[in-house]
């Protein structure tokens, strides 16, 4: 016992030695590489633009004001976003004390919607060969065309932004309007042509090597780029924001969404179990997180958490179905309309939603379930040993749904259809004894019912 104890100590000793040189190495080795000699930050932005990507790219100008570097470079692969952030994002740019280059990139990538508008907000517009760029059209959330008042509205508030960022830097301003205008979009050549990019670029290297005697206006004034053979420093998302995307993929959220509602349900309606209200608080507000990063339709969420209170209700009560199919159904319908929004909508989001499969899936997972449970609970009572009856008749057992004359009784750990005796009202919590048994229907009476109990 005393040598383990040993080896323990000895351990935690080399531990806590290890996290100390950490400590103290950490800096100087960061100190080594000179984070303030001449660089370029590179970083890479694809996918949906929303809150997180705002804060990635925030994260980064910052940085690399603070380490002195003479370029940040963002590379862009977006299909659009949310206007909120795509504004955000317009702003960061545009107010940014370091150069920057935006680049679509790699070959085959796009600067769809948003990325258009993040495109022209940079210092510099750069595109790989086989990119293009535009399609900025408002539509609705479901990909549909907006009606005619909702689309004057909202695709002139995105062409006078898109103009605005246009004269701000200097580039075609009629083009780039005719990718809000007529979803006009460009390849990298025509973009060129036509002034809505500055140049383009096969790689990292040769983009310095353009960009080489460039000058750019920054909010601190006009810097002239030196670039040519510039050092490369990646910069990365932190595990917080790799997580946060994570969740903000609509199909996680969905089911973050459905495990945290059925866990809180099913706690509520057993307590003390305790595991399934942790989990179900967790997932649920990991889900909200989730879902303020995306477009939420409230409508759909209020269906999907509907789904599992009915659910859980289809167990307890036994509904013979009728819960369950509402459950089923109302599931469904809140995955299907959980994205789509109706009415004044981002004029930058792509269409997206939860996957068909995804939802159909756990429409049947849950339907089958409920198939197995039901069946099962509905099989144990009508079918079950002779005794059955035996047992529970003058068992005593508490009202959870008022008899009127019939309700709902709990007897031991069992929820019964129940008729009250002399088909009286008998109140929500009032004690009642099992009289009689017939198949699925307990037949009860008032436990402080004298004259009943005298008879029993």
């Amino acid at each position: 016992m005393t040598q383990r104890l040993r080896i323990v100590r000895l351990s935690l000793v080399f531990l806590f030695l290890g996290m100390l040189f950490t400590g103290i190495l950490g800096p100087v080795l960061a100190r080594a590489q000179d984070p303030n000699s001449p660089h370029a930050l590179v970083m890479t932005v694809d996918g949906i633009i929303n809150h997180v990507k705002v804060r990635f790219i925030a994260r980064a100008i910052e940085q690399a004001q603070e380490e002195g570097a003479a370029l940040l470079i963002i590379q862009l692969d977006t299909p659009g976003g949310l206007l909120s952030s795509t504004r955000d994002i317009v702003e960061l740019l545009l107010e940014s004390p370091v150069p920057v280059a935006v680049f679509v990139s790699p070959k085959g990538a796009r600067a769809g919607s948003a990325g258009t508008f993040i495109t022209a907000a940079g210092n510099f517009a750069v595109m790989a060969p086989g990119t293009n760029i535009g399609a900025a059209t408002p539509i609705s959330a479901t990909g549909e065309d907006l009606d005619d008042t909702l689309a004057s509205k909202v695709e002139n508030d995105a062409a006078a932004l898109i103009r605005s960022i246009a004269q701000t830097r200097g580039r075609n301003e009629d083009k780039l309007e005719e990718t809000v205008r007529s979803a006009a979009s460009y390849s990298a050549q025509e973009a060129l042509a036509d002034n809505v990019v500055d140049l383009i670029a096969e790689n990292l290297d040769d983009l310095l090597a353009k960009l080489d005697g460039l000058s750019a206006e920054t909010s601190i004034g006009t810097v002239v780029l030196e670039t040519r053979g510039l050092e490369i420093r990646s910069f990365e998302k932190t595990v917080l924001e790799h997580f946060l995307e994570f969740i903000s993929d609509p199909n996680v959220s969905f089911i973050l969404l459905t495990v945290g509602g059925l866990g809180i349900v099913v706690e509520m309606f057993n307590p003390g179990l305790i595991a399934p209200g942790v989990v179900g608080v967790i997932c649920l507000l990991l889900a909200f997180l989730a879902l303020g990063n995306l477009p939420v339709n409230w409508a759909g969420v209020v269906f999907v958490l509907l789904a599992m209170v009915l659910t859980v209700l289809e167990v307890v009560v036994a509904g013979f179905g009728i819960l369950g199919v509402g459950a089923i159904v109302s599931l469904i319908v809140g995955g299907l309309i959980l994205f789509t929004q109706f009415g004044d909508v981002s004029p930058t989001m792509p269409s997206i939603s939860v996957s068909r499969w995804l939802v159909s899936g756990t429409g049947g997972v849950v339907g089958l379930a409920l198939v197995y449970v039901v069946g099962m609970a509905y099989q144990s009572r009508k079918q079950g040993p002779p005794e059955k009856a035996s047992v529970l008749t003058g068992m005593r057992g508490r009202v959870t749904g008022e008899l009127a004359p019939r309700g709902i009784v709990m007897v031991g750990n069992e929820t019964w259809t129940a008729i009250s005796e002399d088909d009286s009202v008998i109140s929500v919590g009032e004690q009642v004894e099992v009289r009689s048994v017939d198949g699925l229907i307990v037949t009860v009476f008032r436990q402080n019912d004298p004259d009943k109990q005298d008879n029993s």
